[in-house]
């Protein structure tokens, strides 16, 4: 696999969150789970430091939800992980971190899981190309603008 484990969740989010839920039901059947941090779905501050008094201040808030968790496969073989994701959704939090877990320990199934990072990994590819375009095409030459050495101040 290409990507790396710091990207799983952004790739895998890419995918529609009833698909996740459903393939992180159908790896974790069967096995012993145990939550290390509870699903929590809440709010994120967007924190910034002001430039002039270098004081916190709060830009805005964001939908956060997150979950750790361990696997316990019937022969025993165990599996952490773990999801943040910028949703109102304590479930996908906890389908995200399963998936997390299966892929990290290459538990059965984990070839499913490696498949969706990788197609979602090639549609955020796609997405922030198109971004990088938009982004290219407003960008300004301001050297035009420069009015030294025109002539236009001589006496």
């Amino acid at each position: 696999m290409t990507v790396e484990r710091i990207g799983w969740i952004r790739a895998l989010t890419a995918h529609p969150s009833t698909e996740l839920k459903t393939l992180a039901g159908q790896l974790a059947e069967g096995c012993e789970l145990r939550l290390t941090s509870l699903p929590q779905a809440g709010l994120g501050l967007l924190t910034l430091t002001d430039g002039a008094f270098h004081e916190p201040y709060y830009l805005g808030e964001f939908p956060l939800s997150s979950c750790a968790i361990e696997l316990t496969r019937p022969d025993g073989r165990k599996a952490a992980g773990g999801a943040q994701v910028m949703a109102d959704d304590a479930e996908l939090a906890r389908s995200l971190a399963i998936l997390d877990a299966v892929l990290a320990a290459q538990l059965p199934g984990w070839e499913r899981v490696s498949a969706l990072v990788e197609a979602g990994a090639q549609k955020r590819a796609a997405e922030d190309g198109r971004r990088a375009a938009i982004l290219a095409a407003t960008r300004v030459d301001f050297t035009m603008l420069n009015t030294a050495g025109d002539g236009g101040d001589e006496d």
